[in-house]
Order: structure tokens, then sequence, then C-alpha cells
């Protein structure tokens, strides 16, 4: 069928009091910046719903970018008639008759804005269900769970009908809670993290910290790639490099094998405070689950957690790995994650250590290497580029990509 508009439903934000129209100016922000390679439509953010109108752009196309915008309930394609019953009846019967199998059931629901139209909503209900019911044989009303919903809106410039919901992201949108730095590393468990921080409305910038010539070209190009397939769900991310190599360098050979992970993080955790406060960021996420590995026991948080002030946020903290599979496989990160390209945070990993540091010691050691110095360097090789969705950051890569996939 030909739609004519989007009608979107808000869900969540319906909660949000006296900061409403903030939430929903924000989606709308967030919606014009997904759809921003559909030049012909147009979007209208009003209290109780955004209505796009698609002006002969691809329904599909825009149906696909709505789905993954946070902020969103669900959402229906809808044809506007002018305001004629006839109109109205001839394109509901379509409606039905595109969808129906022997046995559905359906029901009619209005919404009225235009007060002065001649029907009003109990009528519009009786009149079009009555044609359906004259023009598709088989089909039986039924108020409460039926198969097909056919919704009439009413309004000024015509009258809108719509016969499917289509689940949105739900969340709330990009950008109102505020922006967060997180710890993207190569693997399965810091994107979900991400993704569950986005949807609570965190603006998040993906911070990667490399080590060449430890770690490969492949591995950054891993990463930005994640980042990208992150960017589906906020328009565009930040992607911020921090060199690391100098560092791990340093911290393997001055500091205890047993604490060479706990000294690696805590000095990692002092870069993400660094560039957090720099580029005005309220929190650090990771993609820490307790008691997973090594480092993510609640001893090793304390003494990770010793070198900043800054809240820490752990969205998964309390999931399995299972869980975090499942969210993975779901938003198209899992099988990019599990290319076997090392990040920094499994080279010059010890094999026995710590797993419950103490906190007296993790700073004892630290003491060992010039950690100001180190940092500087690090901060002043720090690059930061904008990725957005479906870029292929394979570049040379591309071959062992396919092959691995």
């Amino acid at each position: 069928m030909q739609y004519t508009e989007i009608m979107v439903r808000y869900g969540e934000l319906s909660t949000k009091g006296k900061n409403r129209r903030n939430f929903i100016d924000s989606l709308g922000r967030n919606v014009r910046k997904a759809l921003h390679d559909f030049p012909e439509l147009k979007v209208h953010a009003d209290r109780d719903r955004m209505h796009i109108a698609l002006n002969g752009e691809d329904a599909a196309g825009v149906m696909d970018r709505l789905k993954l915008v946070f902020g969103i309930q669900n959402f229906s394609p809808s044809i506007r008639v002018p305001q004629e019953m006839d109109d109205v009846y001839a394109t509901a019967i379509e409606m039905v008759k595109a969808q129906f199998k022997p046995g559905m059931t359906f029901k009619v629901n209005t919404r009225r804005s235009d007060h002065k139209f001649e029907y009003d909503t109990n009528e519009i209900n009786d009149m079009l269900g009555g044609q359906i019911l004259d023009h598709v044989d088989g089909i039986k009303v039924q108020m409460k769970n039926p198969d097909i919903v056919i919704r009439v809106e009413v309004r000024l410039n015509g009258i809108f009908l719509s016969s499917e919901t289509i689940k949105g992201a739900g969340g709330l949108p990009v950008g109102t809670a505020g922006k967060g730095m997180l710890m993207l590393s190569g693997g399965i468990d810091s994107p979900v993290a991400g993704y569950l921080g986005m949807k609570r409305g965190v603006d998040m910038e993906m911070v990667h910290f490399f080590s060449p010539p430890y770690t490969s070209e492949q591995a950054l190009a891993k990463a930005k790639q994640l980042a990208s397939t992150l960017a589906s769900y906020s328009g565009s991310v930040k992607f911020i490099q921090i060199p690391f190599t100098e560092i791990q360098e340093e911290i393997k050979e001055k500091v205890p094998e047993g604490y060479l992970m706990t000294v690696q993080r805590r000095l990692m955790m002092r870069l993400m405070d660094a560039m957090t406060r720099e580029r005005h960021g309220k929190a650090i996420f990771n993609g820490e689950s307790l008691g997973q590995v090594a480092s993510q026991t609640m001893d090793s948080m304390i003494a990770i957690n010793d070198v900043t002030t800054l809240p820490v946020l752990r969205p998964v903290i309390s999931m399995d790995k299972t869980e975090i599979i499942k969210i993975a496989e779901d938003i198209d990160t899992y099988n990019l994650s599990i290319m076997p390209f090392e990040d920094c945070c499994t080279i010059f990993a010890p094999p026995a250590p710590k797993t419950h540091p103490k906190l007296d010691r993790s700073r004892l050691y630290e003491e060992r290497i010039d950690v100001e110095g180190l940092m500087q360097r690090a901060l002043d090789g720090v690059k930061i580029t904008e990725i957005k969705p479906g870029e292929n950051y394979m570049n040379a890569q591309e071959d062992v990509f396919a092959e691995l996939l």
C-alpha cells in the first residue's frame, strides 16, 4: 500500500511531566538525524504523537530506521484520505483484505481531533465496522484482542487510517540523560553496556584503548565497526582512540605479575576520568559483569575505582554471559565481537591475576611507574573521529573480516 504518513507513539515519555516537551524535542532531533537521507519527509513532533509525512519517500526504509530510535514505543504506517466516508470505507476494506485470513477478527478504533466532523467516534466505528463486515467474507468483530485493529484519526487536514502497529526500541531519546563515556573493547560485553546506556537516554562516546604493535589494525577496525553498529541507535557517535602501548610496557616491567591487570585497569580508569572531564561527560560506562573475570570482582572494582570520583556505571553488572550474548545477538554486535583479534585487555595478561587485590598494594605498585608522564603522552596521542551507522571501517582488512563472518 502507498502509505502517506507514519504515526509515532512515545510510550515512556508520557511519564515525564514538566520535562515532557524537552524529551519530545530531543526525540524529534534524533528522528530527523536518523532519517537525514530522506529529504522529502517532514517530522512534526506534537505533544501526544509524532507525525512523519512521507511525501513520497520509501515507507519501508523509513520504518527500518525508526525501529532503532530510542524513545519510540511503537509506530503505525498510515494513509490519509479526504474527509469523505466513502474514501474511508474503500481504504479500510483494502487494508483488511490485505491482512485477512480465515477465522480472523477485527475492531475499529476512532479518534477525532476535528470535532466539527459530522460523525462522532461511535458513529464512525459502527459505520466503518458495518462496511467491513459486508465486504470481507468470514470476518467477525471482536472487541478484546482482535487480530486486526483499524485505527481512524479524524484531523483537520484529512482522515488517517492504519492497521499495523510496529514495535519500536523503547527507552528514552539519546541525549536526554547527558553524556557518558564507554570503555569500548573488542569483546561481547562492552557494546551491550553501551547499548543499554543509550537506551536510557545517554549520549554515549566510545573510548578504545589500542596498543600497537601488540594489537593489530584489524582489532582497531573491529572496534570502529562495533561503534558504527551502536551509532544506528543515535545517528552518529564519537570514537576516541587512546594509545596505551607505552603504559602497558612500563607496567609489565615494573609491577608484580599478580597486579599487572589491576594497575593496568587503574591507568585506564585515570585516562577515562581525564577524557570524561575534558569532554564534559557525567559518567564512565563499562561492560563489567560481576565475577566474570579476575578484574570484575568487587575487590578489583574497589582497587580500580579508587582513581576516580566520577560515577562508574556497569549496565550488565548482574547479567550472566548467556543473557549478555542474547542482547549482543539482537543488536548485531555478537558476530563482530567474537572475531579473534586481541585487544589491549588481553595482551600481557598474567596466568594468575589477583582476583582480590588489596587497595594499599595497588596504590603502592602504581607508584613505581611515571603515572603523570605516561598519562600526558597518552592524552597527547588521542584521536577523535565521528562514526556513522552503515560505514565500513574494515578497509584493507575487509577480506579477513569476510572470511571470519
